[in-house]
This record gives C-alpha cells, sequence and structure tokens, in this order.
C-alpha cells in the first residue's frame, strides 16, 4: 500500500494533485482523500522532459491527461505530428 501512495505522489508532483477542473468527477471516486492528499501545482513537462521536443511534450501532455475523456486514444496517439517522420504503420498493419 505505501509503495501505491508513494507512486500516487510522484504522479501529482508532476501532473499537479488532480481536482475538479483537471478530471470532472474525481473527487466523487472512492477511493479519492481530497484532506490526505498535499496540492501540488503541475509542472511544465518540458521542465520535467528537457530534451523532448515541443512536439513530444505535446503528445505527453496529452497521454497524461488524468481525464480520460480528454486523453488522447493509441490511435491519435499515433496520428500526432511527433510522429511525423515515421510511416504510418495504421495504413498498413503487421499482420500477427
Amino acid at each position: 500500500m505505501q509503495q501505491e501512495i508513494d507512486e500516487l505522489y510522484k504522479i501529482f508532483m508532476t501532473l499537479g494533485t488532480p481536482d475538479e477542473l483537471a478530471w470532472p468527477g474525481v473527487t466523487s471516486l472512492p477511493e479519492y482523500q481530497a484532506d490526505a492528499f498535499p496540492k501540488w501545482r503541475a509542472k511544465p513537462l518540458n521542465e520535467v522532459c528537457p530534451s523532448l521536443c515541443a512536439e513530444g511534450v505535446d503528445l505527453l501532455s496529452r497521454m497524461l491527461a488524468y481525464d480520460p475523456q480528454r486523453r488522447v486514444t493509441a490511435r491519435m496517439a499515433l496520428q500526432h505530428s511527433y510522429f511525423a517522420d515515421i510511416p504510418s504503420i495504421l495504413d498498413d498493419p503487421p499482420r500477427l
């Protein structure tokens, strides 16, 4: 259990403690404890990942969105401009 709390704190320290603005409905989740979580502000991802280009930071921010409705899907992520110089596997998916 302590490892899970530590992991949550690491996420919150980077992305900010989730609230209703970042994730509508989060305060109604069964395990959400507003008083137990410190209130951290999000760090700019370009500072967290300084070697990542602007397109990469944009994609990462979309992938790490707390709100599932705002989070990019895998298919949408593959179509992001970050991957523009890589041939699309969506056009010719590999056969398994």
